[in-house]
């Protein structure tokens, strides 16, 4: 798995590409779903051939792609801090409001469209309206954009989704598992929301704690120290039910106040590098492209349904935040991909099916369409950030004001 991804970083890098199309299309091709379906010999040159070569999705990959996902987040909330987020906060709703008007509207109707019932479109809906956090925090920090001004509604919007995907996934858990029951649905948002609210509240006044916590000289201290109250603060989210990365961005918020917050980043940046690569390439060992290929025709209408909406409310939030229209255009395109959350609420789709609350063929055909848009998704994002220039020109000459920006 390691040698492929390296592999294909260097290929990314030669070509001047992005690494994540990379890692992504590198995990499906190593994949039970390719590799294992072919029909290879049982030896070469009287050389004997292992009866599998394909890479399987084992428990250390899933989690290290659980701990790709926390540490994105975690390093994402190392460059907000609370005080910067309140002082944002008329801004950050108003882009956030505008990104949910927008797409979760369109995510049910087509969710409607698709399968013709209430809870597969409600799912179809959290699928296409939510933005995928690590991946574009990923590419903000691979472009060199995480200090621009273009970084704040991006940064703050994703913040906003995240909230609200918690409280999305303690429903949409509720209806799917436990058979609509409106009592269980409550209680889970209540413990969800209590649990965000004493992690801002830690954020808020915890300071002085975490600065005596990391008062060390010791670089391996302050490792262990980060990543074992990351991944503990995640894991009891996790638990909870609450996004982990959630969770992990409040962490790094946290840590954002104190006088450490610029060795951390320096010593955990490989981790963050390391497993990050682990959830891209997790992305794609858990695709398969028959299933995706069956639902091509739902992908289709999505991605040319969705990613207008993505980019006229990325447009409009970066004008939210006073932004010219050259940064703004710049928003509109960070915010069209999807990724994890998406991935999470399509095993809700299988787990629906288990449960009963959905049907199999439904269960099975909202599965493929996440994994496929996501993927779809994933490349076109990436790719209109990397190539942003000819976009923010037009959207500069149509809608823009005289700038010196370069």
């Amino acid at each position: 798995m390691f040698a492929s991804i390296a592999a294909v970083g260097w290929l990314a890098d030669r070509l001047g590409q992005s690494v994540i199309p990379f890692y992504i299309v590198i995990g499906m091709v190593a994949s039970e779903f390719v590799v294992g379906r072919l029909d290879l010999p049982a030896e070469l040159w009287g050389v004997a051939l292992p009866a599998e070569i394909y890479v399987t999705e084992t428990e250390f990959i899933e989690l290290g792609a659980e701990l790709g996902i926390v540490f994105l987040l975690f390093f994402l909330g190392l460059e907000f801090n609370l005080d910067r987020l309140l002082a944002r906060r008329t801004q950050i709703g108003s882009a956030g409001t505008i990104d949910f008007l927008i797409n979760f509207p369109a995510g049910l109707a087509l969710g409607w469209l698709f399968f013709g019932s209430a809870l597969p479109a409600f799912l179809v809906a959290g699928i296409v309206y939510i933005s995928s956090s690590a991946i574009i925090t990923k590419s903000l920090i691979d472009l060199g954009w995480i200090a621009n001004d273009e970084a704040e509604p991006i940064l703050g919007t994703l913040v906003y989704e995240d909230l609200l995907i918690a409280v999305y996934l303690a429903v949409a858990g509720a209806l799917v598992l436990g058979g609509g029951d409106p009592t269980q649905a409550a209680r889970s948002v209540g413990v969800a929301l209590a649990f965000l609210v004493v992690l801002v509240v830690a954020v808020q006044f915890g300071t002085p704690a975490f600065e005596r916590l990391f008062a060390t000289d010791s670089h391996e201290f302050i490792v262990l120290r980060a990543v074992g109250l990351a991944v503990l603060v995640a894991g009891m989210a996790l638990a909870l039910g609450v996004s982990e990365a959630v969770a992990a961005f409040f962490v790094g918020m946290a840590l954002a106040s104190t006088g450490h917050v610029q060795q951390i980043e320096e010593l955990l940046e490989p981790l963050r590098d390391l497993f990050a690569a682990v959830f891209f390439f997790w992305i794609g060992l858990v695709t398969d492209p028959l299933a995706v290929a069956g639902a091509a025709g739902l992908i289709a209408v999505a991605v040319l349904a969705t990613t207008p909406t993505k980019v006229l409310s990325g447009y409009l939030g970066g004008r939210a935040f006073d932004l010219d229209a050259r940064r703004s255009a710049r928003t509109a395109l960070a915010m069209t991909t999807r990724g994890e959350f998406s991935l999470i609420i399509a095993t809700l789709a299988v787990s629906g099916v288990a449960a009963g609350t959905i049907p199999g063929p439904v269960g099975e055909r909202i599965s493929a369409f996440a994994v496929g848009y996501v993927l779809v998704m994933a490349v076109i994002g990436t790719t209109l950030m990397q190539y942003s220039g000819p976009f923010e020109t037009a959207v500069q000459a149509r809608f823009g004001e005289p700038s010196t920006e370069q």
